[in-house]
């Protein structure tokens, strides 16, 4: 099995059960929501939002660069992921999803709509009632207010799954957050979440994946989003290679801050800046493949990651419910699905293509040579 394989077995791995049981109509009926069962309202669309997270990209890879095995299952794929998102936005749908109640689902409808950015040729190909249905969702979720915090990405990146399916959508809310994370900005490529700064993931996890995809896709429709489209690049690429440096040795990397429990869903920035070829000069497709790769074998050699029935568990390696916040349920760890962006990259692409080549941390620790690091502005 070659690496490309080993990633997608194991992304599939993850996201089938939820994938599965929502295409079958019967996600809210089998999912666990015993963990946190306050929360349980929100783990259906948790859980689907964000497996999509890292999925969608996967079914952009153009057809005729995959190998008949891989070709075929996207195939089936594409279909069940079609069927998935109009029984998640059906009214009539007994998996029909809360995009209204509460203040979270106004999150992973957001992570939903970003899933849905991050795969826009396949968005385009949804039968037009599956479009309705889903724009009709995302609007509901306006309701719902943010906090003054990487909350304010979500309303913007709602708008912009609206302006992706073809409705009318509010550019105040795309500009409103990109105006808010410059003055949020604290050197060095890194972002408060909010005015204050907090040593967390929150970068990785929600603000620059969702900042960069939305100067990507604005950036020559908002005059707002072109100005600061290359400063949040260069940013959004700064803090991938602080990423990438965090991969020790053996493929661990530091358990800091709060959702740790995303697992490696931290890497998300890493993963979408060697999906959109962003990577600094000194930062090789190779050796973020290879590191990442460790990265993720390490998480899933835990015996008891999964349940019995193949859903996640909450923990960082296996299970450790300890770890995870009031606010985490069961749907919630689904994010650790954005770790595998980079499949969304062709077979042929240099991230797959391109010879091993140990990581920063592996690198220095064996007497090898790295780039000196430096800071931006």
């Amino acid at each position: 099995m070659n690496i490309r394989q080993e990633w997608l077995e194991r992304m599939l791995k993850i996201v089938t059960p939820v994938m599965d049981a929502l295409y079958a109509g019967k996600l809210k009926a089998t999912m666990p929501l015993e963990f946190h069962e306050a929360r349980k309202g929100f783990a259906p669309l948790e859980a689907f939002g964000r497996s999509m997270l890292g999925f969608s990209a996967w079914l952009e890879v153009p057809e005729e660069s995959l190998d008949a095995e891989e070709r075929e299952l996207q195939k089936i794929w594409k279909e069940k992921t079609a069927v998935c998102l109009k029984n998640c936005a059906d009214p009539t749908s007994p998996d029909f999803m809360n995009f209204t109640t509460g203040g979270q689902p106004l999150v992973d409808t957001a992570f939903l709509a970003h899933a849905l950015v991050r795969a826009p040729k396949f968005t385009a190909s949804l039968p037009e009632e599956t479009k309705k249905l889903l724009a009709d969702a995302f609007r509901s979720s306006r309701g719902q207010v943010p906090v003054k915090t990487n909350w304010i990405l979500f309303t913007a990146m709602v708008e912009a799954g609206l302006y992706l399916l073809g409705e009318d959508y509010d550019q105040m809310r795309i500009i409103y957050a990109i105006w808010y994370f410059q003055d949020w900005y604290k050197g060095d490529g890194v972002y408060g979440d909010g005015e204050m700064y907090h040593w967390d993931y929150y970068n990785s996890f929600v603000i620059q994946p969702m900042l960069t995809d939305l100067v990507l896709l604005f950036g020559d429709v908002l005059k707002e989003a072109e100005k600061v489209k290359d400063v949040t690049l260069e940013r959004a690429a700064r803090y991938a290679s602080e990423l990438e440096r965090m991969i020790s040795p053996e493929g661990t990397y530091p358990v800091i801050g709060r959702s740790i429990c995303y697992r490696f869903g931290m890497f998300q920035m890493l993963s979408q800046a060697a999906l959109e070829h962003m990577l600094e000069e000194q930062v090789s497709p190779a050796s973020v493949r290879c590191g990442l790769t460790a990265a993720i074998r390490n998480v899933m050699s835990a015996p008891d990651m999964f349940d019995a029935n193949g859903f996640l568990q909450p923990g960082v390696y296996g299970l450790q419910p300890e770890l995870a916040e009031s606010y985490i349920n069961i749907g919630s760890l689904y994010l650790c699905s954005a770790v595998f962006l980079p499949l969304g990259l062709a077979p042929q692409d240099p991230f797959w293509a391109d010879a091993d080549e140990d990581w920063t941390g592996k690198k220095v620790w064996s007497g090898g040579h790295i780039t000196i690091d430096h800071a931006i502005d």
